[in-house]
């Protein structure tokens, strides 16, 4: 699997089945003179058969191919192994165009543990088909997993879950050409409707962390699996909405919490600080969805208003909203009053069994017309594209073959404060 890309550094993730030293060579594309061969890393049962290989001091916005050795044989593979590097692209050319897919709530099944009954997770050709975009960036928005009733009692059960579940084959030429960020939601953290009083929530991060490297996570005073990255003229604030959550069913009162107080003030910082185009927030879980039926941030409402008085307060430009949880998706589009509108997508499921949602939904105000998706698996696609000053965003939900279901383009000029 691709981790994470930098402008000069990627991490390449591989895991083995069983004891093995491992070897990545890797080349710029189309130029095998200039191949590289990595240090051989060892995968062991103490390293949960992992081997994570950082390659650095890489060329800027190139792309290269790449073979993985095992014990010195050449591991073959019937599709691409691609990995790039992000361009140096301020103060020299227009801003990249590029591909982002996402999903969340994905289940792989396994019969041993599985609910008595048909096969709760399914389609699982849909990996395929967003693989065939060739997509730049996967992002994982939580329940990447399913942990079920025996796995999030320890740990070794929780590693044993994400080992079977990347076995999955449809995963596998995916996982080996678009690079991956993750944040989590309740299923891949411990139980289900999970808060901050779960036991293992350390445990938890410490294998996600294993599993979709990352540059860092969290802050030294606030653990979590919340993180910001850019890729061109975009920034990704990738958010944790269980580690420090409240329990849902406590009142309103300005105690209770989503992110929780060192998070939240992590993302007004960062929102600040940034220059990027476009603003992405990241959430498992729905951030503006004003029909609150199930787990939502409008379950928190001092947090919630806490966040959006910001952006009003600070004219913070750019913000779009990404969201997974629902079984269900739809574009969502609320109208702050003095405030540009807030967009959010929400793109759920991948393979889990899909829903239809809250009767009283069918007329939530919210909901940009023609965008609601019930009843089938699909993932979000977004194209960044344009040149300098001209950017947008062209928003879609696709079929489990790739079909664009519906498509809304957003001109960074809809989202900028008007004087």
């Amino acid at each position: 699997m691709l981790g994470y890309a930098e402008m000069s550094e990627v991490v390449l993730w591989v895991q083995t089945t069983q004891d093995a030293t491992a070897q990545i060579r890797y080349w710029r594309q189309g130029k095998p003179e200039t191949s590289r061969l990595t240090d051989p890393i060892r995968a062991t049962r103490e390293t949960d058969h992992i081997a994570r290989f950082q390659l650095t001091d890489l060329p800027f916005g190139e792309k290269f191919e790449y073979e993985l050795y095992l014990n010195g044989e050449l591991v073959r593979r019937d599709y691409p192994l691609v990995f790039q590097t992000q361009p140096h692209w301020r103060w020299r050319t227009d801003p990249p165009e590029f591909t982002v897919v996402f999903g969340s709530c994905a289940y792989f099944n396994d019969p041993t543990v599985d609910r008595p009954g048909s096969s709760y997770g399914g389609e699982f050709e849909i990996f395929l088909a967003m693989h065939r975009l060739r997509p730049d960036v996967m992002l994982w928005l939580g329940d990447n997993i399913y942990y079920v009733e025996p796995d999030w009692l320890t740990e070794s059960a929780m590693r044993h879950r994400w080992r079977k579940s990347r076995q999955q084959p449809e995963l596998q030429p995916l996982l080996a050409s678009t690079h991956h960020y993750a944040i989590w939601d309740d299923h891949d953290y411990g139980p289900n409707n999970s808060d901050s009083s779960f036991r293992l929530k350390d445990a938890a991060l410490r294998v996600f962390a294993d599993y979709f490297p990352q540059v860092r996570y969290g802050l030294p005073d606030a653990p979590g699996c919340f993180y910001r990255f850019e890729w061109g003229d975009v920034e990704f604030f990738m958010l944790d909405n269980r580690t420090h959550r409240s329990p849902n069913d406590l009142p309103p009162s300005p105690e209770k919490r989503m992110l929780g107080r060192a998070q939240m003030e992590w993302l007004k910082n960062a929102l600040r600080s940034s220059n990027a185009t476009f603003k992405i927030i990241a959430c498992g879980g729905q951030m503006i969805n004003p029909m609150v039926y199930f787990e939502g941030f409008g379950l928190f409402p001092t947090e919630q208003q806490e966040l959006f008085d910001f952006i009003a307060q600070q004219r913070i430009t750019g913000v779009v909203f990404l969201s997974g949880d629902r079984h269900m998706g739809e574009l969502l589009k609320v109208q702050r009053e003095g405030c540009y509108p807030f967009y959010e997508l929400t793109a759920s499921p991948l393979t889990a069994g899909p829903a239809n949602g809250h009767p009283d939904e069918a007329n939530n105000p919210a909901r940009v017309p023609g965008t609601w998706v019930r009843g089938k698996r699909h993932f979000g696609l977004i194209r960044v594209l344009g040149k300098r000053g001209e950017r947008k965003l062209a928003l879609s939900l696709c079929d489990k073959d790739g079909k664009p279901l519906f498509e809304h383009t957003i001109a960074e000029s809809e989202l900028r404060w008007q004087n």
